[in-house]
């Protein structure tokens, strides 16, 4: 695959037909996509948890109100009990993968240290697991008219509440989602 083929940094926006009850009407921000697969997190689940709750669990301590009530999402269903953090702008951090020349994706534990001293990224989704796709297993799901795919919209996917993402995500490529169908379309 090459790069120009690569859906690195866009959503792909669960079509009306997914069945699977974790990515019905989900919005995932793919991270990295290759030849060997895809690796993205969802970015519209909510957990029953806040970004206080996860400092609190791993002994960092944080005082600003704001930070703590920071919803954590449900990144995906593999590895649930890792963390990771989509992030604008990019910074230096122990373990990250740039995305773009404005957002990474972080798992190492020094962000939510900077976080939580109020000197992290501008910008943040925390997020527990992701979503992977094996080799070919995203373009076979592409073809079944499983997923659409965007460019990425920053101030959906950091500033529009979870429960609106899936709806602005449509239409922010200017598809009434009324209109959208189950039907795979195939020439």
């Amino acid at each position: 695959m090459t790069q120009a083929h690569s859906l690195s940094n866009q959503f792909l926006i669960a079509m009306p037909s997914m069945e699977d009850g974790f990515f019905t009407r989900s919005v995932t921000y793919l991270c990295q996509h290759n030849a060997d697969g895809a690796l993205g997190i969802v970015i519209n689940r909510p957990a029953d948890l806040t970004l206080g709750n996860v400092l609190d669990q791993m002994n960092i301590e944080s005082f600003d109100h704001k930070i703590n009530q920071v919803p954590v999402f449900y990144g995906g269903p593999v590895h649930p009990e890792r963390g990771f953090v989509i992030h604008e702008p990019v910074g230096h951090w122990d373990s990250s993968l740039r995305i773009s020349e404005d957002i990474a994706l972080t798992s190492s534990r020094d962000i939510l240290e900077a976080v939580a001293r109020g000197t992290g990224p501008r910008h943040l989704l925390v997020a527990l697991g992701y979503a992977g796709w094996g080799k070919g297993q995203l373009e076979k799901e592409m073809l079944d008219n499983a997923w659409l795919n965007s460019p990425v919209n920053t101030a959906i996917m950091f500033e529009k509440p979870a429960s609106q993402r899936w709806k602005a995500a449509v239409e922010a490529m200017g598809v009434n989602v009324a209109l959208l169908s189950s039907q795979a379309g195939h020439a």
